[in-house]
């Protein structure tokens, strides 16, 4: 077989993960190349995402790639990754998971400051809504770009502090003080990279799967997608979810909240898994019916 082609936004961050896929693939004696592409996220750094009112924004460019035959599979962090593919696009498989959680980052001069007299920069709905739950007074900025881009702009802006994903700072091995926020529920699948390809490049899918797929992030991830797919129906919320494995049970919390976080429906269910049930589905249609419908039909009028 001829070198496999990894597609691959051009970050840093993106590099690495990439390479990850390639050193799995290279460790069984595959032969890669990696093939950095500019998405269309990357080009437009002036707007929250929200705004840009683009399903994919991060991955859309690899999936033309990917159709157009310029690559064979294309890495991704999976939070970014719609919940539906384009025809004849698939997940093929799904990285372990390593560090899931947000955390708050400060710029020096705010060090002593409590969360609640922090301004904050953050375009994501979710982190806003979320943090607005617990500290309803909070004011905010829009901040955009990779890890390196809104540490600059952390410490060049008028703003306290950002939040960011801990697992782009472990990739990067940036030696950086950081706060957990057990408030604040993950994005769904966040933390995990994964890997899609064509669904006819049936060879190179099974090559990837058997080397880089982890079950048991599978398992849990398409969970969190399922919950955000249910509730979502293609409009950008304020959702959060996690599932995480403890010995024979799974543990899931995931919440919707509005946007200005004063409206939270939550669910936290332990439970054994079979897989007759599609769990994410089900936590998502009870936070529909307590609710959940409503505050899906306003946030999709004030967006």
């Amino acid at each position: 077989m001829k070198s496999i082609r990894i597609g691959t936004r051009n970050s840093a961050l993106a590099l690495w993960q990439a390479r990850e896929v390639a050193r799995h693939l290279q460790n069984n004696n595959y032969l890669t190349e990696i093939v950095p592409i500019v998405s269309s996220g990357d080009k437009n750094l002036s707007q929250p995402l929200y705004a840009l009112g683009i399903t994919g924004v991060f991955t859309r460019d690899l999936d033309v790639a990917l159709l157009n035959d310029e690559i064979d599979i294309a890495v991704h962090s999976l939070k970014d990754v719609p919940t539906r593919l384009p025809e004849n696009l698939e997940i093929v498989s799904y990285l372990e998971r390593d560090f899931p959680q947000d955390v708050l980052i400060r710029k020096e001069s705010a060090k002593n400051k409590e969360f609640h007299e922090l301004k904050l920069a953050t375009s994501s709905l979710r982190r806003r809504a979320f943090w607005l739950k617990n500290f309803p007074q909070a004011e905010f900025s829009d901040i955009r770009g990779n890890i390196q881009t809104r540490l600059q702009k952390l410490e060049e802006g008028d703003f306290d502090a950002t939040i960011l994903s801990l697992a782009g700072i472990k990739r990067m091995k940036m030696e950086i003080d950081y706060e957990m926020m057990p408030f604040m529920i993950p994005a769904p699948s966040q933390g995990v990279i994964a890997v899609a390809g064509h669904s006819e490049k049936a060879e190179i899918n099974n090559i990837v799967r058997e080397f880089t797929n982890h079950e048991k992030t599978q398992l849990c991830v398409e969970m969190e997608r399922n919950f955000l797919s249910t509730l979502e129906g293609g409009c950008t919320a304020p959702i959060g979810a996690f599932a995480e494995i403890f010995d024979d049970q799974i543990r899931f919390k995931g919440a919707l909240c509005s946007l200005d976080g004063k409206n939270c429906i939550a669910t936290d269910e332990s439970f054994v898994y079979n897989t007759e049930e599609n769990f994410g589905e089900k936590f998502a249609r009870v936070v529909l019916e307590n609710g959940g419908k409503e505050l899906m039909a306003e946030i999709k009028n004030q967006i």
